[in-house]
């Protein structure tokens, strides 16, 4: 049996294990990292590299920062200012939920963002006697489409950058994702206000949600502190602005650690905060794939489905044809597994299958990228859909008519600007 085989053997079973989530998502990942070192693909040393990379300590350093955003009561107080604003109307506070979820998602978790914003919109909608479903799947959906927009907003930007790098190729700047990204979000809000809302239910809020909405105010209230929501703003914008600039002198993880150091040594938030704060199933979820792609990659088992999937589209098949495919694709099977997984698994077989057209990986890579984030036509495709689910009082199939539509129009708009902003074959 060739390596390639064999490597495409434990791609199969992880699939499988990140769909069916038999075992924890992170076990699973570091489990075929293991299975590829002991089997002779990958040298067994390195089974564990991926804990060591780079792009892993910008995750823990992002994650602690925006921890400190939550503790602080900074994002509770930046969207009760702009909900105020936009007003109590059903469409105004749509677009001000929508608005405002994407903006603190593009540069934080958009799990954090969603459980920060949850209370604030719960109690907004007691007070102007909207159900609770017409505003929670929009401020879920919100937070989905702002994680595109930066290299940190969601963990699918950073790993299809990290694949570039790895394989040689110029990785996405900090803020080129915003190129798609803004015109999602702004498409995205768009289609909620006047189409997707329609086939919202309107389920009225149960007395729990009201009672824990009521709570949740309290309890940030309690813990607000404006000194320390100035101090986190600004580590924050410190740390966006160093990643923006690209100082060769000052890499990405170290502006992220610096941020995060300084967020505990303020006072922002405790040491075991900090602790708390980083997703540590995305860490090790993450640490894991880094070597299984190398894997598929070394041993050929890239380039053996990149064959094969061009051959089942003729041979000879265009750049877009394929980048809308891997969309469909990636885009699919977000719907029930991790973004991150599912980035993780199709972006060494995208760079594999540019390269056997000779076309740029970046377009293909961004698709993937973008389409990960589309976990809108399931309570189980994203943290902030999981969130909303109780509180909004949402059954599965109301995911299913609201999320599928945004998901088209997401898929419509990414195949007129992605190619337009990253050529297949550029100049």
């Amino acid at each position: 049996m060739t390596p390639a085989v064999k490597a495409l053997i434990v791609l199969g079973v992880v699939a499988l294990l990140f769909v069916t989530e038999a075992i924890p998502l992170a076990v699973t990942a570091m489990s075929g990292a293991i299975a590829m070192g002991l089997l002779g693909i990958i040298p067994v040393k390195t089974v564990f590299s991926g804990l060591s990379n780079s792009t892993v300590v910008l995750f823990a350093g992002m994650f602690v920062i925006g921890a400190a955003m939550f503790h602080t009561g900074l994002a509770q107080k930046i969207g009760t200012t702009v909900v105020r604003f936009t007003g109590t109307s059903e469409n105004g506070l749509l677009f001000g939920t929508m608005l405002i979820a994407a903006v603190l998602s593009s540069v934080t978790s958009n799990t954090g963002t969603t459980a920060a914003l949850l209370p604030v919109v719960l109690g907004i909608c007691q007070v102007a006697k909207i159900p609770a479903s017409r505003q929670l799947m929009p401020l879920a959906f919100g937070a989905g489409l702002g994680g595109i927009i930066t290299l940190v907003g969601t963990p699918p930007n950073i790993i299809v950058a990290g694949a570039l790098k790895n394989a040689g190729f110029q990785p996405f700047g900090f803020f080129e994702f915003a190129w798609i990204g803004i015109p999602l979000t702004v498409v995205g809000i768009i289609y909620m206000m006047f189409i997707g809302k329609y086939l919202l239910p309107k389920a009225e809020l149960s007395a729990d949600a009201a009672v824990d909405a009521e709570a949740a105010k309290e309890a940030t209230a309690s813990s607000a502190d404006p000194k320390k929501m100035w101090i986190a703003g600004l580590i924050l914008l410190g740390v966006v602005v160093a990643m923006a600039l690209g100082l060769k002198w000052l890499p990405l993880e170290v502006a992220a650690i610096i941020g995060a150091i300084l967020a505990v040594l303020t006072g922002c938030l405790k040491e075991k905060q900090a602790y708390q704060g980083i997703d540590w199933v995305t860490i090790f979820l993450f640490a894991g794939m880094m070597p299984i792609a190398s894997a598929i990659d070394k041993s050929g088992a890239g380039k053996m489905i990149a064959d094969a999937v061009v051959g089942a589209m003729g041979g000879a098949p265009s750049p877009l044809l394929i980048t809308a495919v891997l969309f469909i694709l990636s885009a699919g099977l977000t719907q029930f597994m991790s973004n991150t997984a599912c980035t993780a698994l199709l972006a060494p077989i995208g760079i594999s299958i540019a390269k056997g057209l000779g076309a740029s990986p970046h377009a293909v890579l961004m698709a993937i990228a973008v389409a990960a984030s589309c976990a809108f036509a399931t309570p189980v495709g994203t943290p902030p859909n999981t969130i909303v689910l109780g509180p909004g009082g949402y059954k599965f199939m109301d995911y299913v008519k609201a999320g599928t539509g945004l998901m088209v129009v997401c898929f419509i708009v990414s195949l007129i600007v992605i190619p337009l902003v990253w050529p297949f074959f550029p100049k």
